[in-house]
């Protein structure tokens, strides 16, 4: 009869993988997390419970005494204060409305076969690299209602400009659309990236079929640059809601307290000397991000399902 001669353990072919497993568990995935987490908890955790105690006190930079919420019903109690609060949701929301809208026209534009495309978008791109604070005085001149070049400008065809920054009903308006004007081209930017990422077959097909110019930008381009709309909607309110340098150059909140935004009214209490009720207002306005960003980011980012 012939033996069979016994099979050779498998234990090397197996035992590789196990051993290469046991070899890649190392220390230097913990170091490699526990670095940026010390940072995140130094620069970020620490400063936002501090901030959370000592808006619940009167403090000075030698002593604090606690008052628990006295600070938060004293804001909410200031006709200021609330009215710097309803000016961050109406700038925070003509802002980033425009940004959109301009941003999908823009990026639609300039994704499309027109003369001298690159140039033209670095010319909309070039205001997001200038200084804001440079930005704000420049049109803080442009916008002078007597000497302005605006206002002479349109003088000459006829037209009466408005007292732009010293009219209570123009100054927080004027402001929103300078921010628009900087921060559009980052908008822009966004949707180039995310129009010229849809496939093309898409187009193709769309030509097959007859479809022009508004077919497409209405059955591919919208809802196939979702993504990018979410991120520019997202972004455009986080930098409204948190506006400051911006107004504070161009209007200082005024004329009276007429274009003042939650920031600046934090910033004016803290130069008074009401650190607690400034720290209360830093409290007040990073809730009001989280409470607003965190749904909306949840909502415009949910999958549908059919």
């Amino acid at each position: 009869m012939a033996t069979i001669a016994p099979t050779k353990p498998l234990t090397g072919r197996r035992s590789a993988p196990l051993l290469k497993r046991k070899k890649m568990k190392s220390p230097y995935s913990f170091w490699f997390y526990l670095v940026p987490a010390i940072l995140y908890a130094v620069l970020f955790l620490v400063p936002t419970f501090a901030s959370f105690f000592f808006s619940l006190t009167r403090w000075t930079i030698f002593d604090a005494t606690f008052i628990g919420f006295g600070n938060f019903v004293q804001f909410f109690q200031e006709p200021n204060l609330v009215q710097g609060l309803v000016n961050t949701f109406i700038y925070a929301t003509v802002t980033s409305a425009l940004k959109v809208v301009l941003g999908m026209l823009l990026g639609v534009l300039l994704t499309s076969q027109i003369i001298a495309r690159g140039y033209l978008r670095s010319v909309v791109f070039f205001p997001v690299l200038v200084s804001t604070i440079g930005v704000g005085i420049t049109f803080a001149v442009l916008m002078n209602p007597t000497k302005g070049l605006i206002n002479e400008a349109l003088a000459t065809i006829g037209i009466q400009g408005p007292a732009w920054l010293t009219d209570p009903a123009w100054a927080l308006l004027s402001v929103a659309l300078v921010d628009v004007w900087k921060g559009v081209g980052l908008a822009t930017v966004i949707y180039i990236a995310g129009i010229v990422s849809i496939p093309t077959e898409y187009f193709e097909a769309a030509k097959v079929d007859g479809a022009g110019a508004w077919k497409n930008f209405t059955q591919i381009i919208l809802p196939l640059a979702r993504p990018a709309t979410v991120t520019v909607i997202i972004l455009s309110l986080i930098g409204g809601l948190r506006s400051f340098d911006l107004i504070w150059s161009m209007t200082r909140g005024g004329p009276g307290f007429t274009s003042d935004v939650i920031a600046s009214v934090i910033y004016k209490q803290y130069q008074a000397g009401f650190y607690g009720l400034s720290t209360a207002g830093n409290v007040i306005l990073f809730l009001i991000v989280t409470l607003i960003i965190l749904p909306l980011s949840a909502f415009l980012n949910r999958k549908e399902v059919y």
